[in-house]
């Protein structure tokens, strides 16, 4: 086994594949479930009233989740090679403007930002932005002096400003640095705020709830007119990239760190022997779980969804202990990873379901503290269930395309509309997917193709070492 946690890729790929598919699939033939609870078919209105969970609805947690995971990894390998925090932090705000940068960039060249309807030039502008992306967050992958290399990733940033001032855009629109992929800009804010407070608090677990609490103490102050919290929660001194209520995604991202120790301190002290055995003497124990996690994130997404509230916490507290049954029967090894992934994540999710009355109910947005928490204990959940299918049992072919696809996010994220769309309608062949607008099944398998295409454009740049990265 190499030294790699695949289950992080996996779930970070699960989360980039399924929200590729959450915006490919035909929407307006789809059931409400199949949609953001807060935007249901037929119509796509934002109401602020409706409560509830969907699948979609846990895409971006997961990613967040899976992102604060990497931590102890990526911030943890270079502490211990001896760099220092400030020259982190240094790196964690660089980091921070250029995806914000890439946030930018992208939603300025999105076929329908560049025309209304799409025509030949929004295509070719589209596909532009995809190869331009190339140099400006990827390796060369050929030797050439450091001097070319950094004349060529500046080169590329430098024609990309230029073709954003320039250009002409549907409805009269400007270029502007406020509009940007909110995903990706919450992301940057949390690629700067997370990792810089990780940074200073990787080995006290303590203090980064303590911050935590101060930020949920802001949150719900600033809600009093003329407090000093609303002053606090309304300054901005770039408004285009940063609000202080992007932080309150901190509540996801930091809990993931949580479930990245864990594994981390596991591969530590793992050995191969030790693995075998557990693997040849407790398959029963693993399957158990499988089946039990899975359940769990069912249960709730209906519970939730359906507002069956009693039904959803008592059928939780039922499973969560049966659970707690099983993972406390072994106390080495891989289990015990297992027994802190689950009590963490059934401590997140019962206090999640604790605050479902808090804020009107379970919302995405405005995103509640049930939110929040809820999100994170599936998401503990989900990562060991990934755990127990790439780490435990090694089904590593079968979940390739996961773990590919969770190494190159930002390539996957970007594919389907600056790449895929352009090139099927360049060719003529985009008419032929309106055959599956007729009914939900069809309206699926419409997503499932084109998903399929991204996974495909993805697992091959990074067999290629194409990796993006900021």
């Amino acid at each position: 086994m190499s030294n790699r946690a695949y289950s992080l890729d996996a779930l970070r790929g699960y989360a980039i594949i399924t929200m590729v598919l959450s915006g490919a699939i035909v929407t307006w033939v789809m059931p409400d479930w199949m949609c953001h609870t807060q935007v249901p078919p037929p119509d796509f209105v934002y109401n602020s009233a409706l409560t509830g969970l969907t699948w979609v609805d846990l895409v971006f947690p997961f990613f967040l989740f899976a992102m604060g995971a990497a931590f102890p990894f990526s911030i943890g390998k270079r502490i211990e090679q001896g760099e220092t925090k400030f020259k982190l932090s240094y790196d964690a705000i660089v980091r921070g403007f250029r995806l914000t940068f890439f946030a930018i960039f992208i939603q300025h060249f999105y076929p329908y930002v560049l025309s209304a309807p799409q025509d030949l030039r929004s295509w070719i502008l589209a596909l532009v932005c995809f190869f331009l992306l190339f140099p400006m967050f990827m390796r060369i992958p050929i030797q050439i002096p450091k001097w070319a290399q950094i004349s060529i990733k500046w080169g590329a940033y430098a024609l990309a400003i230029i073709m954003m001032l320039t250009i002409s855009y549907a409805g009269g629109r400007t270029f502007s640095l406020s509009y940007s992929n909110i995903i990706i800009l919450l992301l940057a804010n949390m690629a700067t705020f997370a990792t810089i407070l990780y940074i200073f608090t990787q080995h006290n677990l303590w203090a980064r709830f303590g911050v935590l609490a101060l930020v949920m103490a802001i949150l719900l102050g600033s809600e009093i007119n003329g407090s000093w919290t609303k002053t606090v929660y309304d300054f901005t001194p770039i408004p285009w990239m940063y609000h202080f209520d992007y932080l309150k995604y901190l509540f996801i991202v930091i809990p993931g760190s949580i479930a990245g120790e864990s594994i981390m301190k596991w591969m530590k002290t793992r050995k191969q022997n030790d693995d075998q055995q557990d693997t040849e003497r407790h398959p029963k124990i693993a399957i158990s779980l499988l089946i039990l996690t899975t359940t769990l994130v069912i249960v709730n997404l209906y519970g939730l969804y359906t507002h069956a509230l009693l039904f959803n916490l008592l059928a939780t507290v039922v499973l969560l202990i049966i659970g707690l049954a099983i993972v406390t029967k072994q106390k080495n090894g891989i289990f015990l990873l297992w027994k802190k992934l689950f009590e963490a994540g059934a401590f997140f999710l019962l206090l999640g379901l604790c605050f479902e009355p808090f804020q009107g109910g379970i919302k995405k947005d405005p995103a509640t503290f049930s939110y929040f928490f809820v999100t994170s204990g599936l998401a503990f959940m989900a990562l060991l269930f990934f755990n127990i299918i790439c780490d435990y049992f090694k089904c590593l072919r079968s979940t390739r395309f996961l773990v590919m696809s969770g190494q190159n996010p930002m390539i996957a994220y970007v594919a389907c509309d600056l790449l895929i769309y352009p090139i099927l309608h360049l060719t003529g062949l985009y008419p032929l997917l309106h055959y599956l607008y007729a009914n939900a099944w069809l309206g699926l398998i419409h997503g499932i193709i084109l998903t399929t295409i991204v996974v495909l454009v993805t697992v091959f740049c990074t067999k290629k070492k194409w990796y993006w990265k900021t």
